[in-house]
């Protein structure tokens, strides 16, 4: 076994402030070490006295393999190097493997991997793949993981294939967010906000005799021409980066090999050192009678080639209650069915406001009422189908015949499908969700997660996209940086937006206990609202405070009008620290709902 040398620092320039020098020094360290686990084979930091280190380096001298051995014990910097392995590995023991470049861990994780034949295929010199990287997914996720990688000198591949709903609808490059998601969300949105603005425009002195009135087929042509210029756009970016992208549905066969399957059914076997699972999630059904053949989920909205008429929406989630508020928004007549409360996880006060809202603007809503049976009775373009539903608290049934039939109820991870058992992942067997580590790292060394798969994590798309942006960064850079799961900042596009960050006041009573919180609140009224007649007393903002850390704002809580923009600026402000001083102490932009915060808690 080679013997590494020791790892000083290296000199820092004269004249070099303390924590300047200090920083330099932990910088060229860290870069030292990359070098070591880039050059090495296998590479082992160690300590000489310690017998689970002893019995890994014995485990490859059995099997004949040349090892680069450094031992912390022995170096006048080890407890330093110990220190940066633990940023970069998250481990803070010893022994610390790496297998082509590839982090192993520990001396269990290294036997059970030698047990399992995962460490002899680590061991194949990285010539052997074809790839240094294969992501399995096209969403946000995946192709910010892919270009940066790219952009990083990797050899990437992304393997993308959507399976069509029941429905038939399938789509391009991009994943949810883009195709069936935000994007189009927000637009449909955007559409329904004009037909208020066109009952506001007439107080403001706008005079027009004709017939307004909504084209559902041309605002969905629109829509999807815009999508499409997006999907043709990652394409592009991906050819730019050299990321070879295949539009094949990915399944891994044995470790470190995937079999690619295209819509014709021809399988093409792939290899890489290392693999990012990025599937993201897909609407849930009801396991009813007539469910999967009649009904339709946010896969199908968007591109629906005709206007869904009388809709009756099943599920009290965001995409359940955003959907209804713009179909309801366009002049349809919408019912919500929701089983329990309304948008789960959210702060139950602010949902009970956005459904209060949509109720007094034309959503009718079933409370506590479940489908157990669709029928249809009349096929077109939309059809007429009969839902019965029960009471979820007694034995009532009520019957309601409706043109469409729209399920919100959940979405399921695409992991169960993907051959994962057969490498090792590990998948939580109830949500089919991936539990990973703080660096993304599933139970496998090789494989990671990210995106709405990775068990714990936000299902956003913003996070998706900075979680393998600093994924690949960790791989393939020199960066340390993990992604910050706190203090995420969200928007429910119901017709009055609903805001947030940070904790709900459930959960924020959970952790702080209600005795050490401080929660302020008000009403206004937006001055684009008055003159126009709209309700007074309705937007509504809060933050709760912990008392016991300086009054800092630990949930802000807003619903008004173009709440995501107000939220954003509001977030970067709790990521420094906002206390409720420093909201007192701002000064506000006079006159705007943003202001809210600085004017009115």
């Amino acid at each position: 076994m080679q013997r590494s040398p020791p790892l000083s620092p290296g000199p820092c320039a004269a004249g070099d402030a303390p924590n300047r020098r200090s920083g330099h020094a932990r910088e060229e360290l860290r870069r030292r070490l990359r070098g070591l686990i880039e050059r090495s084979r296998v590479m082992i930091f160690s300590k000489s006295y310690c017998p689970h280190s002893t019995r890994v380096k014995e485990l490859f001298s059995s099997l004949g393999v040349e090892c680069n051995v450094l031992e912390l014990d022995q170096v006048d910097d080890g407890a330093k190097v110990q220190e940066v392995l633990s940023e970069i590995t998250n481990q803070k023991t010893v022994p610390n493997v790496f297998v082509n470049k590839v982090h192993v861990g520990g001396c269990d994780q290294t036997l059970q991997a030698y047990q399992s034949g995962l460490l002899q295929k680590l061991l194949q010199e990285d010539s052997a793949y074809d790839y240094d990287l294969i992501i399995v997914g096209g969403g946000s996720g995946g192709l910010s993981c892919a270009k940066e990688a790219a952009i990083l000198g990797k050899k990437v591949m992304v393997l993308d294939f959507v399976v069509p709903s029941p429905q038939g609808t399938s789509w391009g490059l991009g994943g949810t967010c883009v195709n069936v998601g935000c994007i189009p969300k927000k637009l449909m949105h955007q559409a329904a906000l004009l037909g208020q603005a066109l009952c506001d425009s007439r107080k403001f002195g706008w005079e027009y005799n004709q017939q307004v009135k909504h084209n559902w087929e041309t605002m969905t042509k629109a829509i999807q021409n815009h999508i499409s210029s997006l999907n043709w756009g990652y394409r592009l970016s991906l050819r730019e980066k050299a990321v070879a992208y295949v539009n094949s549905y990915g399944e891994f066969v044995e470790h470190h090999k995937i079999k690619a399957t295209n819509k014709k059914g021809q399988e093409t076997y792939y290899t890489a050192a290392q693999f990012v699972i990025a599937t993201g999630e897909r609407p849930r059904y009801l396991g009813i009678q007539g469910d999967k053949e009649y009904c339709i989920t946010s896969d199908d909205l968007f591109s629906l080639p005709y206007c869904p008429g009388k809709t009756l929406v099943v599920g009290a989630s965001y995409v359940a209650l955003e959907c209804a508020g713009f179909l309801a928004g366009f002049g349809l007549d919408v019912t919500v069915m929701v089983r329990s409360i309304l948008l789960r996880g959210f702060d139950q006060e602010m949902a009970e406001k956005v459904g209060s809202y949509m109720e007094q603007h034309g959503v009718k809503f079933l409370r506590k009422f479940i489908p157990v049976m669709i029928q249809q009775l009349e096929k077109g373009s939309p059809g007429k189908l009969k839902v019965l539903a029960k009471s979820t608290e007694g034995t009532e049934t009520i019957e309601g015949v409706y043109n469409t039939v729209l399920l919100a109820i959940g979405r399921d991870s695409c992991t169960r499908k993907m051959g994962l058992e057969k490498i090792g992942v590990k998948i939580n067997e109830k949500s089919g969700k991936i539990p990973v580590n703080d660096v993304e790292q599933t139970s496998v060394p090789y494989v990671y997660a990210v995106g709405d798969v990775s068990e714990g994590k936000p299902e956003l798309t913003p996070v998706a996209i900075q979680s393998g942006k600093l994924l690949a960064r960790r791989l393939f850079g020199a960066s340390l940086e993990k992604c910050d799961y706190i203090n995420v900042p969200t928007t429910v596009f119901t017709p009055l937006e609903y805001g947030c960050c940070g904790l709900a006041e459930e959960k924020a009573i959970e952790v702080y206990k209600k005795e050490n919180l401080e929660i302020y609140h008000t009403l206004f009224w937006p001055l684009e609202w008055t003159v126009a007649g709209r309700e007074n007393n309705t937007c509504y903002a809060k933050i709760i405070c912990n008392k016991l850390d300086h009054d800092r704002v630990i949930g802000f809580h807003i619903l008004g009008p173009n709440a995501g923009e107000v939220t954003q600026g509001f977030a970067a402000a709790m990521k420094c620290g906002l206390t409720k001083q420093l909201l007192d102490d701002t000064i506000g932009i006079h006159p705007t709902c943003g202001e809210v915060g600085n004017r009115r808690f």
